[in-house]
């Protein structure tokens, strides 16, 4: 993507002061409700509102949207509030609709992102357009994929690009509805730069109550905005009712993070500070989710060891991981003090497990 520059200068024409908001509905349900929330997101920090027209669902049976009818409701939002519309599309039928109602900004969801076929038609159907596009990231963590389709975007001439990170699907268990990966979000800023990114914190959570500490964590990340689902009765909506917040506590996120652009060097130093603290309480958090996971391997260990009656400690496998362990850490600049002490920390702590588990 060369000459990738000319991706910003959408974002930088809108001259914010905040950081770019999408907001609305996870679903248009009815033309009352869509109206009813975008007339109490009128004169916020909102700059697009979304709605869900065409709802991709994992299983069939379940609400999967209103269908082109909902792109009527939108094209009221815009006259009755002045709002810009946003909705997803997943083919080029959606596309054409879209585009014949005048909505302005559109994005390609997780599931169409994982398919080259599905982009390109969609890239086809966009050719040259002056719309605002964006992209999520495919369904697994896979930066390559996710490049991809901005590519194909840029390809069919359409300049005003960006992306959005929604997270990653995983079998384990976790707080989050999908994993941040920030570290994928971070390496796609470090090569595109100039590629605005949006952080979407409600597919990430799943969870109202921890939209704003994600938000946060994009910003200090250097994230350009947020798109986040806002419904006026978040309890009883059609879709995804878990993640949405109200437009009242919208207003008050966004009051929170509210971050100025400001120019002066010590402003400078200190976002770049916080960019790289928020980088290395990704990486502890991580470290920790990790050694978490490695107890529980040891558990496991340990469970064995009890059925068979074989000791706990076994020198010479340790002596054979901390070995690796040494050349490994060299590798990555690290003392062999440093990971001796570490290992041993948590060789120590995987014993204690084991042992546990020996006397229970």
């Amino acid at each position: 993507m060369e000459n990738s520059k000319q991706m910003r200068t959408w974002l930088d024409d809108l001259g914010l002061n905040h950081p770019l908001v999408i907001a609305g509905p996870c679903s248009a349900e009815t033309e009352e409700q869509v109206l009813k929330i975008a007339h109490e997101l009128k004169d916020t920090d909102v700059n697009y509102y979304r709605a869900g027209i065409w709802k991709p669902r994992t299983r069939p049976g379940n609400f999967e949207g209103v269908g082109a009818l909902g792109l009527k409701w939108l094209q009221k939002v815009k006259e009755e509030t002045g709002l810009k519309t946003a909705t997803e599309v997943a083919n080029r039928a959606h596309v054409e609709l879209a585009l014949e109602h005048d909505i302005d900004l559109l994005w390609v969801g997780a599931r169409s992102t994982v398919s080259p076929f599905i982009v390109q038609e969609i890239a086809d159907a966009l050719k040259g357009t002056d719309k605002i596009v964006l992209v999520k990231n495919p369904v697994n963590p896979d930066l390559s994929l996710w490049l991809g389709a901005v590519e194909r975007l840029y390809s069919s001439d359409i300049k005003k690009l960006g992306v959005i990170h929604r997270g990653f699907s995983t079998y384990e268990k976790s707080k989050y509805r999908n994993i941040p990966e920030w570290q994928l979000a971070i390496e796609l800023q470090t090569k595109f730069p100039d590629l605005p990114i949006i952080n979407d914190p409600s597919h990430i959570t799943g969870n109202r109550d921890m939209i704003f500490d994600v938000s946060q964590t994009a910003l200090d990340l250097n994230f350009d905005g947020l798109i986040i689902e806002t419904h006026h009765d978040p309890e009883n909506a059609w879709s995804d009712a878990a993640q949405q917040v109200t437009p009242k506590t919208l207003v008050q996120i966004m009051n929170d993070l509210r971050i100025r652009k400001e120019t002066d060097e010590e402003a400078e130093y200190k976002k770049s500070l916080s960019n790289l603290r928020a980088q290395i309480d990704i990486i502890d958090n991580q470290l920790i989710e990790n050694l978490g996971k490695r107890m529980k391997v040891s558990d496991g260990i340990g469970k064995l060891k009890k059925r068979k009656n074989v000791a706990v400690l076994q020198s010479n496998r340790w002596n054979q991981i901390l070995g690796a362990m040494i050349l490994e850490g060299e590798s990555k600049g690290l003392s062999e003090e440093f990971v001796l002490k570490m290992f041993k920390a948590i060789h120590q702590e995987s014993i204690n497990h084991q042992e546990k588990i020996m006397q229970a």
